[in-house]
């Protein structure tokens, strides 16, 4: 059976999504505790960057685990049970303060590519497969899900992952925008090592207001919450972190963040 695996190392946190015989493809535990573990990590005031991988070099995610995804829509209530877990998953990432980063490696598909979607920076081998078979399968996709999508890559390309249902490669997923970078295989590991210290060398509340302006502003107009916006803007303006940072630049040295 799958499993995730949460790891802490210095100022990066990680959840490993672990199935490899089935290519890493998610079970509804795994769907239902992923929010949870994820949730863990981001009130972690040590974590400043949260890291999502697959098990292996295979798979990032391949999707749902067919087998019980069957056995759950035979019974009652469960296949409600099992899209509420899904959406839930998907929109894990956005609901966190701390940067959320996709790594991926191989196969990226169905609930693969939705866990990715929802994160704020996806960043790949040049191996890795992509592929939205909603279509294929007979099974419509949450509005959430489609929106996220449309914003990442546009209606267009939007329209054309799910209409057609093709895999496409990592190529295709820079020049359509749903990756942020490519790498060889080998590099993977360390160019994540060092964009995530990269990020973990910032002001922490600083980074916390930006990915929360940047989450709102995806929202229709009438559901963003502005106050949480301009609150989290106005604490980084007011911390020990800002005054370090002016301090530093004075002293001409590298300034150290606190989160506070």
């Amino acid at each position: 059976m799958g499993e995730l695996i949460v790891r802490r190392e210095g100022a990066v946190g990680s959840i490993l999504f672990s199935n490899v015989a089935r290519h890493n493809a998610m079970t509804y535990a795994m769907w239902h505790e992923f929010p949870e573990r994820l949730h863990e990590l981001d009130a972690d005031r040590d974590v400043r960057v949260i890291v999502l991988a697959g098990d292996g070099d295979k798979a990032f995610v391949s999707g749902a685990d067919i087998s019980q995804f069957q056995q759950n829509r035979e019974e009652e209530g469960m296949q409600q049970a099992y899209n509420r877990a899904l959406v839930t998953a998907y929109g894990a990432p956005s609901r966190c303060e701390k940067p959320v980063i996709a790594k991926i490696r191989g196969f990226c598909m169905g609930g693969g590519l939705g866990i990715a979607a929802g994160c704020d920076i996806r960043i790949c081998s040049d191996d890795a497969q992509f592929r939205m078979p909603a279509a294929r399968m007979g099974l419509g996709y949450a509005f959430p899900g489609i929106q996220k999508f449309v914003a990442l890559i546009g209606p267009a390309n939007a329209a054309d992952i799910f209409f057609s249902a093709r895999q496409f490669d990592a190529a295709e997923a820079l020049r359509i925008g749903f990756v942020q970078r490519v790498t060889k295989p080998d590099d993977l590991d360390a160019v994540l090592d060092e964009y995530c210290g990269i990020i973990a060398a910032n002001a922490p509340l600083a980074v916390a207001s930006a990915k929360r302006s940047i989450v709102e502003s995806g929202r229709d107009e009438s559901r963003r919450d502005m106050n949480a916006v301009e609150g989290l803007i106005e604490a980084a303006g007011e911390s020990e972190d800002h005054e370090e940072a002016s301090a530093a630049f004075m002293e001409k040295r590298t300034p150290v963040f606190k989160g506070r």
